[in-house]
């Protein structure tokens, strides 16, 4: 249903009635009769830092001068404000929205920032950000319970592919319950190598398609290797599909049988 987060903050707004519109009444009071989402739209604004120097007379006649600390910059010598950094990381990786769209939407609101500049940040970032995907791949791989994928995506520049052939991207889910850890990781290959080396130290069980890619590391690793139902499921509509034409009164296939006990464990996992 839709709503709003209870903890949002809150605006009152009164509306009053005139002084004819109340004159004579035994009293007034407030009632609330309405409530409204409401979202304040970005805005882009210059912050400039005043930095305070004081000058100290030295005994020898030099003068000294005391400088207010800076804040710490990840990147340096940046354009971009921190909070700036974060808004493009959430646009670009969590709302899908490519830097060219970003750009234009910097531009409207005053910010004349390239696309390319933004890329060159993000770049930069990666080394700030390590420390974090190392605690948070640690924390994975301290756990017993592990899910991966490879998806294909394709890169213009590669040294010695061509921009159509495919790449992948893999993917891997884990770490406390409460606090599940998504890590991707760029590969151009699909080799059982990839998963020997982001899986390395792991014991436990690893959640995976069919692929044989995974075999090697649950094989060296000593992992136990779960499916999904849903792949296993694919394969009973397929033959449900494909079973002659029903007439009345004949039997329910085996393939309806095996979905009918799939779905009682899509109720289980649904409640739980």
């Amino acid at each position: 249903a839709d709503g709003f987060d209870e903890n949002l903050p809150r605006i009152q707004v009164r509306l009053t009635l005139d002084e004819d519109e109340k004159a004579g009444a035994n009293k007034t009071f407030f009632s609330k009769v309405k409530e409204e989402l409401d979202i304040v739209p970005a805005q882009a604004r210059v912050i400039e830092y005043w930095q305070e120097k004081a000058v100290f007379e030295q005994e020898d006649g030099t003068q000294q001068v005391a400088c207010a600390a800076r804040p710490v910059h990840p990147l340096g010598k940046c354009l971009a404000s921190v909070q700036l950094l974060a808004w493009i990381l959430v646009a670009k990786y969590a709302d899908a929205l490519p830097l060219y769209r970003l750009e234009g939407i910097l531009k409207r609101h005053g910010g004349q920032i390239s696309r390319t500049t933004m890329a060159n940040w993000i770049i930069r970032l990666d080394d700030v950000f390590k420390p974090l995907i190392n605690l948070l791949r640690e924390q994975q791989l301290d756990g017993d319970y592990l899910q991966a994928d490879e998806t294909r995506l394709q890169v213009l520049k590669e040294s010695g592919k061509s921009a159509q052939s495919d790449k992948w991207m893999w993917v891997i889910r884990g770490g406390p319950p409460d606090r599940p850890a998504v890590l991707f990781e760029y590969d151009p290959s699909r080799s059982e190598a990839v998963p020997l080396r982001l899986l390395d130290g792991f014991r436990g069980t690893l959640q995976t398609d069919g692929y044989a890619g995974y075999n090697k590391v649950c094989r060296e690793n000593g992992l136990t290797r779960i499916g999904c139902w849903d792949h296993a499921r694919r394969k009973f509509v397929e033959a449900g599909k494909a079973a002659p034409t029903k007439k009345k009164g004949t039997k329910v296939s085996k393939a309806d049988v095996a979905i009918g006990k799939i779905r009682k464990l899509y109720a289980i996992e649904k409640r739980i």
